[in-house]
């Protein structure tokens, strides 16, 4: 038996890097996924890598209410024993604030921010009281708390911890909230992160094993697994000890 048995997880993001082994891990642990993505053929690509059963994928577009509000109703109905979510969805441009335009900021902040909101809330009203445990897991990053070269990713990223800890009383005893912190992970964006940066973090890193996504999923599948019943409204940490706090 696998200790995600009896799970039926929504990831967000699912259709490559972090989510992606997100979601190969919760398969392989015994759980039902929702593979959520605006990403329609990298959706196709992870159907076919994975060739399971357990897979159900839906394109969407988090930033959009109507378009989450609809998934949560087909999934209410279709998927009523819906117990767990991962909040993975994010996007990052690598730039300084002073280029930014508004119509980037508003893209980080709607995809990183209110994206999760709005999959947590709608998760919230309709999956609360299961007899099962229900869990959220949001996959936040270290420049939450350290600070980005990118300040709009950077305050999307602290943001939420916030709506972590807020969800974690909210919901409770119900639902179990917790995030994750990544440091830097071996995906495409962290070719976006500017030189000097990522020499930083590699300096300062206790650990010199790489950290890649299927070590995020690792994690992640522990918060969703009742070895952590006891844990919500917590910030796990997983930067090689490159901060400690």
């Amino acid at each position: 038996m696998g200790k995600l048995d009896g799970k039926t997880i929504i990831i967000t993001g699912a259709a490559r890097g972090i989510g992606s082994a997100i979601t190969i891990r919760c398969l392989q642990d015994g759980a039902s996924v929702l593979g959520c993505d605006r990403d329609r053929l990298g959706l196709e690509k992870l159907q076919g890598k994975v060739q399971s059963e357990k897979l159900s994928t839906f394109q969407v577009d988090v930033t959009s209410y109507s378009e989450v509000e609809a998934l949560y109703k087909q999934i209410a109905k279709d998927f009523p024993q819906a117990n767990c979510l991962v909040n993975n969805a994010g996007i990052y441009f690598g730039q300084n604030i002073l280029d930014y335009t508004a119509e980037q900021i508003d893209k980080v902040i709607s995809v990183n921010i209110k994206g999760a909101i709005y999959f947590s809330q709608l998760f919230g009203k309709y999956f609360s009281g299961q007899e099962s445990s229900s869990v959220i897991v949001n996959i936040s990053s270290v420049s939450g708390h350290e600070g980005s070269s990118d300040a709009i990713y950077g305050l999307s990223k602290a943001a939420l911890f916030g709506l972590t800890k807020s969800c974690a009383m909210n919901f409770a005893p119900d639902i179990r909230v917790n995030a994750v912190a990544p440091g830097l992970v071996e995906t495409n964006m962290i070719k976006a992160i500017p030189k000097w940066r990522v020499q930083e973090y590699r300096e300062n890193e206790l650990i010199k094993t790489p950290i890649f996504p299927e070590d995020v999923a690792n994690t992640v599948a522990f918060l969703l697994s009742n070895e952590s019943r006891n844990y919500t409204g917590a910030v796990f940490d997983l930067n090689n000890g490159c901060y400690l706090r």
